[in-house]
C-alpha cells in the first residue's frame, strides 16, 4: 500500500505522536520513512531602532545556529526510534521555509506516498489566526494525509 512516508515533526510533544503513530505503521507496511523538520524564516520584522540591523546579525546567526543544533538533536531520536523499529529512514531539515511549502515540496521531491503529520485541531478565531500548517498542507496536496491528533 504505502511505500514511502514523509512524517514531518516540530520536536513538539502533539508531534511526537505523529512520529510514534507514522512509525508503526512504517514498520506494519514494510515502509521507508522520512523524517522532516523545518525551521521558519527569523522574524526580522521583530526588530526595530537605530540598532535593529546589528543587534538582529547576531541574533539571526544564534536562531540559525540553535535551530541546527535542535534539529539535530531532535531529528536524531527520530532515527533512532525507527532504527528500534527496523524500519528504513533518513532526516531532512529544511531551513528558512514556511513548513507546509517545504513540506508538500519534500514529499514530491522523495516520492513519498504519504505524509503524516500532527494537528492540534484548532478551529474557529484560533485556527484564524494561528494558522494551520497541517491545513495548509491538505488544501494543496496531491497525495493523502494522515492526521493525527
Amino acid at each position: 500500500m504505502y511505500k514511502h512516508l514523509l512524517i514531518a515533526t516540530d520536536g513538539s510533544e502533539l508531534a511526537e505522536k505523529g512520529v510514534t503513530h507514522g512509525l508503526k505503521l512504517a514498520s506494519s507496511l514494510g515502509a521507508a520513512v522520512t523524517f522532516v523538520n523545518v525551521t521558519e524564516p527569523f522574524p526580522i520584522f521583530a526588530w526595530g531602532g537605530a540598532m535593529a540591523g546589528y543587534a538582529a546579525g547576531d541574533e539571526f546567526a544564534a536562531y540559525e545556529e540553535s535551530a541546527r543544533q535542535y534539529a539535530k538533536e531532535m531529528l536524531g531520536r527520530c532515527k533512532e526510534s525507527a532504527d528500534a523499529l527496523g524500519v528504513h529512514a533518513k532526516v531532512l531539515h529544511v531551513e528558512n521555509r514556511k513548513p507546509a511549502e517545504a513540506i508538500l515540496e519534500l514529499s514530491q521531491a522523495q516520492g513519498c506516498d504519504l505524509i503524516v503529520m500532527a494537528s492540534h485541531g484548532r478551529q474557529g478565531l484560533g485556527k484564524l489566526l494561528l494558522g494551520s500548517q497541517t491545513a495548509e498542507v491538505l488544501s494543496y496536496t496531491e497525495i493523502p494525509v494522515l492526521v493525527v491528533r
